[in-house]
């Protein structure tokens, strides 16, 4: 236990590690984590998992594919390409899942991300 953590509560103690642990990860890992976990989510919502019947919601999906493609949009310039085109990649599959998914597609250009990514078919 370092001095500056010895006279804190544990709780307080384990928020101070928490701390200084984020703060020696590079904000390209931050990023593209929680592009990572709204993908999952996503692809988890539009049925890409072991149980799609109980776990399909496409409302929460679109939030979640929105989300997405706005943070991969705003983000491209900050990350690396190689990064930002798997991230893409990943997006346009939920995209593409999530069309496949609706009863009533969207047109072309209005689905989920698509103000951000441009058409998806």
């Amino acid at each position: 236990m370092s001095e500056q953590t010895a006279d804190l509560p544990q709780g307080d103690e384990n928020v101070a590690q928490a701390t200084r642990d984020i703060a020696d990860v590079a904000a390209v890992e931050v990023i593209t984590t929680a592009c990572v976990h709204l993908l999952s989510a996503a692809a988890v919502k539009v049925g890409l998992a072991d149980d799609p019947e109980s776990q399909i919601d496409l409302d929460e999906a679109r939030k979640l594919i929105n989300a997405l493609a706005g943070l991969i949009t705003a983000a491209a310039p900050e990350v690396s390409d190689m990064h930002a085109r798997s991230l893409r990649d990943g997006l346009r599959s939920v995209q593409l899942a999530f069309r496949e998914a609706s009863a009533i597609p969207d047109p072309i250009g209005k689905g989920p991300g698509e103000k951000y990514t441009g058409p998806v078919n």
